[in-house]
């Protein structure tokens, strides 16, 4: 990313890279490259930003998916859900090291703020 003049970074969702988060936190810190990712873990380790589905939310549906079975329901009977319930966390303090002015409209729309 270095030698090809990135100026930001989006990481994709991926178990392996999740494993990776704070070297990958470290890296873009060194680097001055502000990263941008779908789960708060990242921005938790130090990551710009997250935005992303709710994981307690997508376990709690996926329980109710598991009790229908439970209950008899056949799989192919239940109905594709999509999330509902997105967050936004914004890393302040990863901001500030980069010399980034998150605006206050973002802020107040984050659902939590690393300071």
């Amino acid at each position: 990313m270095r030698e090809q003049n990135a100026a930001a970074l989006i990481v994709v969702l991926d178990q392996f890279l999740l494993q990776q988060k704070n070297q990958i936190a470290e890296l873009t810190a060194k680097h001055r490259l502000p990263a941008v990712t779908s789960d708060r873990a990242y921005s938790e380790s130090g990551v710009l930003m997250s935005y992303g589905t709710n994981l307690a939310d997508r376990y709690r549906r996926a329980a109710t998916y598991v009790d229908k079975i439970f209950k008899g329901a056949k799989p192919g009977d239940l109905p594709v859900e999509q999330p509902t319930k997105f967050e936004l966390v914004i890393n302040s303090k990863t901001a500030k090291s980069l010399g980034l002015t998150i605006p206050q409209s973002l802020l107040i729309s984050a659902d939590k703020v690393i300071e």
